[in-house]
């Protein structure tokens, strides 16, 4: 096992709010758990209130909350405080910077106890950087950790970092909540769809600053799709300020018929959205990674991305999915309907054990597990 007795990871939170940052970090943390179970692991969660439920992790991951100082001018103040406090009383081994915001005071806590320490970046946190203070965060920290190839290149184009520092570790997923299935019979009398009705499922936060996700480009590629397969139905999964926009926009393009803005879907009802559709499609051109894309494949779902993103990691330059141009509705159109024709020149798409088996085992959790431990053990002595 990777030796270090005392670490330290801060993060925005974990609780409180599910979204890709918080998933990838709750899956950091499980796997530092199993990496090196007798260590201690002070977790400081800036934006989470205390709990006292069942968390989750055993008894050596220890939880210090600030999010009962949201409200107050002196929030950052107060996380910061709680974070020089503890690296000064218990002298961890290595401090994991869950988010480049966290990165300047690491590297001013390294300066007065030497203290080593990673920054974990997702995506649009770093890219187009101008902040000096965050930038000098990454230059003086031991290890960049990306989620994925396509930041970490980002970076080494956009910043003078050091690329021997700048490492991947890619997201994962919890194969076990997905499973390949029938389209389920409660959804489809939910959304009055027909059993052999073509669906294609998007799953995104609808909020202003995330229409990235693509799913504008969607409705508007959709007039062409039909014209192909008229009965298709679009379905969109989530919840966030821009539905309103979202449902104007599908009345002035006559398409009520076709659209349906699902709301927040549970995790519990996840795999069955996956296994109600026939593509999984999400054009973005902002996303990080994209853990949705993982979960699609999972379900044996053939899954459309973009090819300016995060994207690319996720379908492996499209060795599990297909990569579009986010800008170009015609490729969009064209290649969704052929997908769900069955006539897109790519067999994997319509082997969906295939893709479940290759997704699992190039992301799944076991796969991240040992990536984090060889990481780890150049950091500290090697595994024993």
């Amino acid at each position: 096992m990777t030796k270090f007795s005392t670490i330290h990871v801060w993060l925005p939170g974990i609780f409180d709010f599910k979204g890709g940052i918080q998933i990838y970090s709750t899956f950091f943390l499980q796997a530092l758990e199993q990496i090196s179970p007798n260590s201690n692991r002070h977790i400081f969660l800036k934006n989470d209130r205390p709990k006292i439920n069942n968390l989750g992790f055993d008894s050596q991951t220890q939880f210090h909350f600030s999010g009962q100082w949201k409200s107050t001018p002196l929030h950052t103040v107060f996380f910061s405080i709680q974070i020089l406090l503890g690296a000064l009383f218990n002298r961890p081994d290595m401090i994991v910077c869950g988010h480049v915001n966290f990165s300047p005071l690491a590297a001013k806590i390294t300066n007065l106890f030497n203290i080593p320490y990673w920054v974990i970046v997702h995506g649009v946190d770093v890219w187009n950087l101008k902040d000096s203070r965050k930038i000098t965060g990454l230059k003086s920290a031991d290890k960049i950790v990306s989620v994925s190839q396509y930041t970490r290149d980002r970076l080494l184009q956009e910043q003078a970092l050091n690329p021997e520092k700048i490492v991947v570790l890619p997201n994962t997923f919890d194969a076990s909540r997905l499973q390949i299935a029938p389209k389920p019979q409660y959804l489809l009398e939910k959304y009055h769809l027909q059993s052999d009705q073509p669906v294609i499922l998007t799953i995104a936060r609808l909020a202003g600053e995330e229409r990235y996700k693509g799913y504008d480009q969607i409705i508007r590629a959709l007039p062409e799709i039909i014209a192909s397969v008229p009965n298709v139905h679009y379905l969109i999964g989530g919840k966030g300020g821009d539905r309103p926009r979202i449902e104007k926009f599908i009345q002035e393009l006559n398409l009520e018929n076709y659209v349906t803005l699902a709301g927040f879907i549970p995790d519990e009802e996840l795999a069955d959205h996956y296994n109600l559709c026939d593509v999984f499609a999400m054009p973005s051109k902002g996303e990080g990674f994209g853990i949705v894309y993982l979960e699609a494949l999972a379900c044996g779902k053939p899954t459309l991305g973009g090819n300016q993103d995060g994207a690319i990691d996720a379908l492996c330059n499209g060795e599990l999915g297909v990569l579009v141009d986010p800008d170009d509705l015609t490729e969009i159109s064209t290649a969704i309907t052929q997908i769900l024709k069955k006539t897109y020149p790519f067999p994997i798409l319509y082997q969906a054990e295939t893709l479940r088996q290759k997704v699992i085992e190039i992301y799944g959790f076991a796969q991240f597990k040992h990536n984090l431990a060889q990481l780890l053990a150049t950091q500290f002595s090697q595994p024993t």
